[in-house]
């Protein structure tokens, strides 16, 4: 992946925004494979009015046979700086080593939507796969005239084409490429590699980004350094909603080397040092007012409930108050879940420089294209004189699609005529940060006596779809949402909320697994086989039966005194199940996950190391959301603004983990980057209760509620 010592160029050749024919006049030679958008492709773009004018290609094979991947995916620690390398290697038939890496270069890469959705592999690799392949085609095209030999003779291997009947007459990539400019779109002709075929795919590959990430070498929107450049120190209101009435600037004025921007109420200090500036702030006595507020994270719920918009009515099948009257057991519980901080280990940062008529800016962001236009209209410029530069970017969970830092930056480096960086302290990253929005869900479910689930009346409040419609063999059910989750309305929350890793899909699997738990202790049932008598879906059953297995499960009803929990979902187009085994203090109300067991099906995996790390890494973040996590706050003030009362998981956390990835190389690839998150709460809760016979219906299950909870 390009850094900022070596990103201005492609060939040394490209330093400011530009269309395909002025990319490939300064590129020189080289073969390129462009691509022609696809229908669905256009038709989201004219909706958006962002049809893009650069030149949208994937790859290209240099004269010395370097081959440089484009894409407009981020690399923010999930891995796929390996993984779509890995993907072109493979179909190109080049070793992988001599893929470079650009992303989230706005004047290199192929317009792209954002690094989100775990979409990376499942939407853009197959795409990559496909250019690769066209690449590989045109490769034997150029070798069969100056060898002589039909193209159906030709094999390609390791950046070479050679004939398969005679090894000793070939030639390399790069010979192929010397002195040349080749152009190729794709046309979806060339045919892709079967998983048979693959050499790189489907191999465990060490991440690339390791040695430097590793050796402090990496280089994040926060490290990169310009001429003349100042870093900015913002005067914050102190609540969300409150108004600046006044600000005296005057002692801030006298500290040597400050310079003081004021635009209406935005003010900020200047200064070449942080620090200096952050002090200068300090001396800013700026006055707001402010309106109150009843809410609190207690009082949110009835909140949410009396806004509530009208119902959109999800899915739907036979009759509720039949399944009503063919249930033995009918169940109706209301599950609750707080606000959550995304916490990234870099917070929100940018630097945007200008000259002349151009904007150049390097930024911490999971959607560079829009930060493009964000700055654009922030400085009135065309959007083809901006060029977003993104270096690896230190954690995002769906935190770092809003860009406000990165308009920021370039509001302050329009007023002050400087480069300008804006690096967030943590209690701006907590305060401006979009919380995962607080929710309500409301289940009614019945069961028969012999276990077979009838009825299902699933209410999810603000939380979103993600994960709401049911999987589970029921023969009358209905889900029903209300309000968009985090794109709620105003009024909805004191605050803004966002996407949070799988958004919806851990509030929804919470709700869902905990009243499938609660169904099978109402009848005597062991939860692991309730659920597969009542599932049918043959991935869903072969991700649950492994994790059993897998985790050594011996049937028995709950609460059995173990500490064992279970729960299932789905997400990204990923099956996953896991266990959960935990030690619950009843006097206390601590709990300690001691084991996690966990299966997922996501299809053709390309990187196995990769997808068990992205596995690993969901499960102990999980472990944050499900006990400790969660925002308190006073109306518009947050309460939580560091991590001295924001309890992340510690790696003295950490339980016994086994993954299993159940090979499925014939199939697409699926998400891998948040599946395994969504059950993580579920199965706690699940566990909890088997432990010490304690149902907790809101997340995170702190201490002080499960010793609440007993007293009920």
């Amino acid at each position: 992946m390009r850094h900022e010592k070596d990103i201005d160029s492609l060939d040394g050749a490209i330093s400011t925004p530009m269309d395909r024919r002025e990319f490939l006049k300064r590129t020189g030679g080289g073969i390129f494979i462009l691509f022609t958008l696809g229908d669905s492709l256009l038709e989201f773009q004219e909706r958006q009015g962002r049809l893009p004018s650069d030149f949208n290609a994937f790859l290209r094979i240099a004269p010395e046979g370097r081959v440089s991947c484009l894409t407009g995916k981020i690399e923010m620690g999930q891995g796929v700086v390996t993984s779509l390398g890995q993907m072109l290697a493979d179909e190109l038939d080049v070793k992988l080593e001599s893929i470079e890496m650009v992303m989230g270069d706005t004047d290199l890469c192929p317009w792209d939507m954002g690094t989100f959705g775990s979409l990376s592999t499942r939407s853009f690799g197959p795409s990559l796969r496909q250019a690769g392949a066209e690449a590989r085609l045109v490769l034997k095209e150029l070798a069969s005239e100056r060898l002589g030999v039909p193209v159906e003779r030709l094999q390609t291997e390791d950046g070479m084409v050679f004939d398969r009947t005679n090894r000793k007459l070939g030639i390399s990539y790069a010979d192929l490429s010397k002195g040349k400019k080749i152009e190729r779109e794709v046309t979806g002709k060339a045919v892709l590699k079967k998983p048979s075929e693959f050499r790189i795919m489907g191999k465990s590959v060490p991440r690339r980004d390791a040695p430097d990430k590793v050796s402090g070498a990496a280089q994040y929107a926060g490290d990169i350094r310009v001429p003349g450049m100042l870093c900015a120190s913002i005067v914050r209101p102190p609540a969300h909603g409150a108004k600046l009435v006044h600000a005296d600037t005057s002692a801030a004025e006298k500290i040597e080397g400050v310079a003081i921007v004021r635009d209406g109420d935005f003010i900020a200090a200047l200064h070449e040092y942080p620090d200096v500036a952050v002090r200068a702030v300090a001396e800013i006595r700026a006055t707001y007012e402010r309106e109150a507020s009843p809410l609190d994270e207690n009082s949110i719920f009835d909140h949410l409930l009396r806004v509530a918009p009208a119902p959109n009515v999800v899915s739907s099948r036979g009759d509720l108050e039949e399944g009503k009257r063919a249930s033995r057991v009918v169940l109706e519980h209301t599950y609750l879940n707080d606000y959550v901080a995304h916490a990234p280990v870099e917070p929100h940062t940018a630097l945007v420089k200008i000259e002349g008529d151009k904007a150049t800016v390097w930024a911490s962001t999971q959607t560079p294209f829009r930060a493009k236009e964000e700055v654009a209209r922030e400085l009135g410029f065309p959007a083809d004189k901006v060029r977003i530069l993104t270096p690896f970017v230190g954690g995002g969970f769906g935190g770092k699609t809003s860009n406000r830092q990165v308009v920021e930056a370039a509001r302050l480096a329009k007023l002050s005529g400087k480069p300008v960086q804006v690096a967030w302290s943590r209690k701006e990253e907590f305060f401006y940060d979009t919380f995962r929005p607080a929710a309500v869900v409301k289940i009614r479910s019945g069961v028969t006596e012999i276990g077979k689930i009838q009825l299902w009346d699933y209410h999810v409040y603000f939380a979103g779809e993600r994960g709401a419609e049911q999987f589970y063999d029921v023969s009358h059910h209905r889900t029903t949402s209300y309000g968009r989750g985090w794109t709620a309305g105003p009024g909805t929350h004191p605050f803004a909320t966002g996407a949070w890793r799988a958004p919806s899909n851990n509030t929804n699997t919470f709700a869902r697994e905990s009243q499938i738990d609660m169904m099978a202790a109402a009848i005597g049932r062991d939860p692991v086989e309730f659920r597969l008598q009542n599932l049918s879906h043959p991935q869903l059953r072969r991700v649950l039966e492994t994790t059993a297995e897998k985790f050594g499960w011996k049937p028995q009803k709950a609460p059995s005194g173990r500490g064992c929990g279970v729960a299932c979902g789905v997400d990204a187009g990923t099956y996953v199940a896991m266990i959960a085994e935990v030690e619950a203090n009843k006097r206390s109300g601590e709990v300690k996950v001691k084991r996690i067991g966990c299966a997922q099906d996501m299809g053709m995996v390309v990187n196995p190391e990769g997808a068990t790390v992205q596995m690993e890494g969901c499960i102990m973040m999980g472990l944050g959301y499900a006990l400790t996590e969660r925002i308190r706050f006073r109306g518009g003030d947050i309460l939580d603004v560091n991590f001295d009362t924001y309890e992340v998981p510690r790696f003295s956390w950490l339980p016994s983990i086994e993954t299993v990835i159940i090979d499925n190389m014939e199939s697409a690839p699926q998400g891998g980057g948040e599946p395994a998150i969504v059950t993580v709460g579920a199965a706690i809760a699940n566990a909890v209760y088997d432990a010490i016979g304690v149902r907790v219906f809101r997340l995170p299950l702190l201490p002080e509620r499960i010793r609440e909870a007993q007293k009920r």
